[in-house]
């Protein structure tokens, strides 16, 4: 039993269910967190939040929230995952290439969040989501 836990033969659908809540949940819920703090503070932050696009410094706060604040809430709940990790991914490569210049020590945290959404994005959500439960459904 411990050396199978130790140097399993293969993952079962279960575990890698599990692994994908587990992320989907944590970081979800991290970057929410990130997100509410622009909902709150956003009339200081419209004139003057960073504008690496281009586009105006409201509307990048604005696509940052919906990145950071709403595909948050689908991905915690696994509401069509895949494509709720796209605005995610896009704000987090903003962040790390744009804001903090490719600089692992001032943006650490961006990167981190970028290739856990990638996986997510490579993975799926798992079975233990609404996308798991209407794959099951549409497989019947």
């Amino acid at each position: 039993m411990i050396l199978n836990f130790l140097f399993p033969r293969k993952y079962g659908e279960r575990t890698y269910s599990v692994v994908t809540l587990i992320l989907r949940v944590v970081f979800g819920l991290m970057l929410i967190g990130h997100g509410f703090q622009k909902i709150e503070g956003f009339s200081a932050m419209s004139s003057g939040f960073p504008d690496p696009l281009g586009i105006g410094s409201c509307a990048s706060l604005v696509l940052a929230i919906f990145g950071e604040f709403a595909c948050s809430i689908a991905l915690i709940l696994g509401v069509l995952s895949r494509l709720a990790v796209i605005p995610m991914i896009i704000t987090m490569a903003v962040a790390f290439f744009g804001a903090h210049g490719g600089n692992i020590a001032d943006g650490e945290l961006a990167l981190a969040y970028l290739v856990v959404f990638v996986a997510l994005l490579i993975s799926g959500p798992g079975r233990y989501s609404i996308d798991g439960t209407i794959a099951r459904r549409l497989r019947r």
